[in-house]
């Protein structure tokens, strides 16, 4: 073992008090952060998959429709009002050589071509008004996995099949196989057999969804071989802005992502990780503190040891990295005992409230790269905070201090 490493290790035996003291804090500060970035990160994902999980994380449409100055009469001036024309459903111009040019894109990881429109949902005397989605299933479902949320039958959209949510079955009093008949406003409509019902946890979209295949709905909302939206899903949510407005500038369409149709929800899920970030700083910088003094007191208590280290030839160089390994130590082994404290205390928590559907109310994310990132914080925090009393120590004169202690 290297001379510098026996130093180090001695002196760390030989003060266990403190050394033991000074694990159990920065065992304590690992642990909370741990904790907070687990419980955090948690309930931010399931805050992302509860709001967004029913939503594509970036949505391309036709331009909207130029305005035009309201002329007051023949040879006047334009007045100064602008009126902005009503916009209307419009299909996206060669669609398909977009879709395929989003596709390629590098940060993209799912495209589905999505017609949708506005409808009336007729079964005797009932009337609804919803939100007809025609899309292809295949492409469709790796944008919004509708699947698992499949309460009756199955998402098959083939022929004039629909598939609807709870709210507006329980309304319309429908089953799998029962028929369902939609009305455009403008007179166009079409009867549909139900082949599934989902229930994807929001009301609002249980009550008003009704999917039905795309030809179908290209059909029924007078969109021959066209489609109004390309959805499309990003593989890291944060980037759906930057990516919205790649798309936008090479396809000269509108394209709006989450971050920008979900601005509060943003500044929260932002708000959060700074939070977090904070509480991490200050445990970081108690947890530096807290060696720094433990290391300084060692020098003290140990500044004989040192002088004759020093006297028998250690250099200066050994010395300091003497202390730096006792704060690396420190760092490290703490930063273990932080892992298990704090794994612990983030999975207790998470069983202390249940969901009506089984899931914990309080989600933990745990995972590799966060053990990593708190024992490398601590590791690096320990020989941080070591600098300043290993520079103490090489300063001492070693005739001085054999003399005096």
């Amino acid at each position: 073992m290297p001379f510098e490493w026996i130093v180090a290790l001695r002196f760390l035996r030989e003060g266990r008090s403190q050394t033991l003291l000074i694990l159990s804090g920065i065992g304590v500060g690992v642990g909370v952060i741990i904790f907070l970035s687990a419980l955090i990160s948690g309930l931010q994902t399931s805050l992302i998959q509860r709001t967004l999980g029913t939503q594509a994380q970036v949505v391309v449409r036709p331009p909207e429709d130029v305005v035009r100055p309201q002329v007051r009469g023949p040879g006047l001036a334009p007045a100064p009002t602008i009126e902005k024309p009503p916009q209307r459903l419009r299909s996206i111009l060669n669609w398909q050589q977009s879709l395929h040019a989003i596709e390629r894109l590098p940060r993209v990881t799912a495209v589905a071509p999505v017609v949708s429109g506005a409808a009336f949902a007729l079964r005797g005397l009932a009337n609804k008004a919803v939100a007809v989605r025609g899309v292809d299933p295949a492409s469709y479902v790796r944008i919004i996995d509708i699947g698992p949320h499949m309460v009756a039958g199955s998402f098959r959209l083939t022929g004039v099949e629909a598939v609807i949510g709870t709210e507006l079955a329980a309304d319309l009093g429908l089953s799998v196989g029962d028929k369902l008949r939609l009305t455009t406003p403008d007179g166009r409509q079409q009867v549909f057999s139900i082949a599934g019902v989902f229930d994807i946890g929001n009301r609002d979209l249980n009550e008003r969804w009704v999917f039905i295949s795309l030809r179908a709905a290209q059909t029924l909302l007078g969109l021959e071989g066209g489609i109004s939206t390309i959805e499309t899903k990003v593989d890291r949510i944060f980037d759906a802005e930057e990516v919205a407005q790649e798309i936008a500038s090479r396809t000269g369409l509108q394209a709006d992502s989450w971050m920008k149709t979900n601005s509060q929800l943003l500044v929260g899920l932002r708000s959060q990780s700074s939070s977090s970030y904070m509480i991490q700083l200050f445990v970081i910088v108690a947890v530096a503190l807290g060696i720094a003094s433990v290391l300084i007191v060692s020098v003290v208590q140990k500044s004989r040891e040192i002088g004759i280290l020093k006297a028998m030839g250690t250099s200066t160089r050994r010395v300091v990295r003497v202390f730096l390994l006792q704060g690396a130590i420190l760092g490290l082994g703490g930063s273990l005992l932080g892992v298990a404290l704090g794994s612990g205390l983030a999975l207790f928590f998470a069983t202390l409230a249940r969901n009506p559907d089984g899931s914990p109310t309080f989600p933990v994310d745990l995972n590799l790269i966060l053990y990593l990132r708190s024992a490398g914080i601590a590791t690096v925090t320990g020989l941080v905070a070591a600098v300043f009393p290993a520079r103490r120590a090489a300063r001492l004169d070693p005739a001085e201090v054999i003399r005096y202690g």
